[in-house]
């Protein structure tokens, strides 16, 4: 069990790092999703906070961005066909990104954006699991953009690596835009940040815990 633990707190203190000052900002600014909520009244704001979200999750491959907060807040404000659309759109376009630069500069830009150890591990998942591993990995924090700059590295086809990448990326829009929707209906934005901020720990612990268990079996 401890090789299940060991390799998960890397990656909680990944997630960490943004949540952890986001949480002390919404403590020191009580009523702040109200404040959210005004700025996305007009036209011109709404059309901001979607170029805003979709630069940001476009960015995951480069920053600590907790993607699954920015699609469930796209659901709030857009609703979910239009929420579905921005977030799937920002996911997409920071995979393929991240893809096109393995595929381009190779190791020194792969080994700037991930660690050995990752790297490493999405190979050996790789190998085992093939681009099933795109969809598997895509709701997984650290995995799923080692993955991509793994595959990428060593030139996986683009008519290989896009269908499995874009349809998962579209599952997990829709489940967040969706879930987002429903929370801005029965005003509990609070909570379901909470919960999206909480899916992607679960996810790694059951993604590390299918894992050991398939190591445990070999």
């Amino acid at each position: 069990m401890r090789e299940f633990l060991r390799p998960m707190l890397p990656m909680l203190a990944v997630l960490l790092v943004p949540i952890v000052p986001f949480l002390l900002f919404a403590w020191l600014h009580p009523g702040w999703e109200e404040d959210v909520a005004r700025w996305g009244q007009s036209g011109e704001s709404r059309l901001w906070t979607a170029v805003i979200i979709i630069g940001l999750l476009a960015s995951d491959i480069f920053l600590l961005i907790p993607s699954s907060v920015l699609c469930t807040a796209a659901g709030w404000q857009f609703g979910v066909p239009l929420g579905t659309l921005v977030a799937w759109s920002g996911m997409s376009l920071g995979a393929v990104i991240g893809f096109a630069l393995a595929k381009r500069v190779g190791t020194p830009i792969v080994a700037w954006l991930t660690t050995p150890t990752e790297l490493a591990r999405a190979g050996e998942l790789t190998r085992q699991l093939g681009p099933w591993l795109l969809v598997i990995a895509r709701g997984i924090p650290v995995v799923a953009e080692a993955s991509v700059l793994f595959v990428g590295l060593h030139q996986m086809p683009w008519r290989t690596f896009l269908p499995p990448v874009l349809f998962s990326n579209l599952v997990l829009a829709l489940a967040y835009a969706a879930f987002g929707r429903v929370a801005a209906q029965y005003q509990l934005l609070p909570l379901a940040i909470g919960v999206s901020i909480g899916a992607p720990v679960l996810m790694i612990a059951i993604f590390r815990l299918w894992l050991w268990a398939r190591g445990t079996k070999h």
